[in-house]
């Protein structure tokens, strides 16, 4: 039996929404098309992102579908910058998910775009003094702001609102990847809009929904440069036939975020179980210190993800820690980059100000909606044995016999 601990990565469908997803795909019909057939397409897809907006606190007509998150996440922040132009400043945290850095710094290369990165402070947290400062510097060169909700990787929650404030009083849009909170913690878009957010990516694999098609809530007055041509569907900011199939087992699964919640205003969501959740993480978190007892939590021990746990576990890499625990059962993740076999630190931990040592010897342990007390009872299990070996089998750059 394989222990699954990787809910930051992706997390397993519903049952209801693999029926939805089946069910639908069975349904002949272009939504774009004005026959019956088509109509009752249609139908089907809108009252799937009316269940999505439900989710998100927004209004449907706001709710674009994409392929994925990245895509979103390309969407709101290549839209925005080319909607802006001449401006050519983009303020960006250094630890934010690879699809945010990487599309920022492409458009460095390709677009002139200047990228310049705000700050962490050692918990995660970006710093909103140096934001405010490079705001202030040049306030009309400024493209657009971007910002993840919560770090996919230490699970720190960022101060949104605050950013989102330093920017609308400069004028600034603000784009924020939700797509690691969405389900977890509250997403209410009407209140982020009205503190300044423009535009907002999630998810639908991250909350048992589908891979292959995520959103980015883009606000009625925003104004994006769309990627695809060809069409003009969805606001003529998105073209492409929809995946009406994917959407209603996305709406499914947004649909469970919704009603598994306590209440929260504008019908805000946290996802799954919150307080069950954020005890297991407890669990793991207490569980590490009590068997190895150098690991250090990464990223902030109050305001951070419920299902996220991330060490870093001095004198030995995240991968030999990885691979020993996956051989025993239990998968997790790193976090971190490697290429041709090579281990990379990671570039969070980096960010924060860790040392590039410090920073490889990181694992991440993401609880979901099938997370048990015997799942925390194995990967505990499981620890110290793998612990063991992968100090002794030491960095990789280390020199043997020294």
């Amino acid at each position: 039996m394989v222990v699954y601990l990787d809910h930051a990565a992706n997390t397993p469908m519903l049952p209801a929404a693999i029926r939805a997803y089946a069910e639908a795909m069975g349904v002949v019909g272009n939504p774009a098309s004005v026959h019956s057939q088509g109509q009752n397409a249609k139908r089907m897809l809108e009252e799937s992102r009316e269940i999505v907006a439900t989710s998100l606190a927004c209004d449907p007509i706001e709710v674009v579908f994409t392929g994925s998150g990245t895509e979103a996440i390309n969407l709101g922040i290549k839209g925005l910058y080319w909607a802006r132009a001449p401006r050519r400043r983009i303020l960006v945290p250094g630890g934010e998910h690879h699809a945010t850095l990487d599309t920022v710094e492409w458009l460095a290369h390709h677009e002139k775009a200047i990228v310049e990165w705000i700050p962490l402070d050692d918990l995660g947290r970006i710093d909103l003094g140096a934001l405010a400062a490079a705001i202030a510097r040049d306030p009309a060169d400024i493209a657009l702001v971007s910002v993840i909700m919560a770090n996919n990787e230490v699970g720190t929650i960022e101060p949104v609102a605050e950013v989102a404030a330093l920017a609308a009083a400069s004028g600034i849009p603000l784009h924020v990847d939700a797509v690691a909170a969405y389900g977890y913690i509250p997403v209410d878009f009407r209140t982020l809009a009205a503190a300044g957010v423009s535009a907002l990516s999630v998810s639908a694999h991250k909350v048992g929904g589908p891979v292959g098609i995520g959103a980015l809530v883009l606000g009625r007055a925003t104004t994006v440069e769309p990627l695809i041509h060809g069409g003009g569907q969805q606001r003529k900011v998105r073209s492409g036939t929809q995946d009406v199939a994917a959407a209603v087992s996305f709406a499914v699964a947004a649909s469970a975020v919704t009603t598994q919640l306590s209440p929260v205003p504008r019908g805000a969501v946290r996802g799954v179980d919150t307080a069950r959740l954020s005890a297991l993480r407890d669990r793991v978190i207490a569980g590490v210190a009590r068997v190895a007892p150098s690991a250090v939590l990464n990223g902030d021990p109050a305001h951070r993800l419920p299902g996220n746990a991330h060490f870093s576990f001095p004198g030995c890499e995240g991968d030999s820690l990885l691979f020993l625990l996956d051989a025993a059962g239990v998968s997790v993740s790193t976090g971190s980059a490697c290429q041709a076999g090579v281990p990379e630190p990671s570039h969070v931990l980096r960010a924060m100000g860790r040392s590039e040592i410090e920073s490889r010897g990181a694992l991440r342990i993401t609880l979901g909606h099938t997370s048990t007390d015997a799942d925390v009872d194995a990967l505990l299990a499981a620890l110290p044995a793998a612990h063991a070996q992968a100090l002794a089998a030491g960095m990789a750059d280390r020199v043997p016999g020294r």
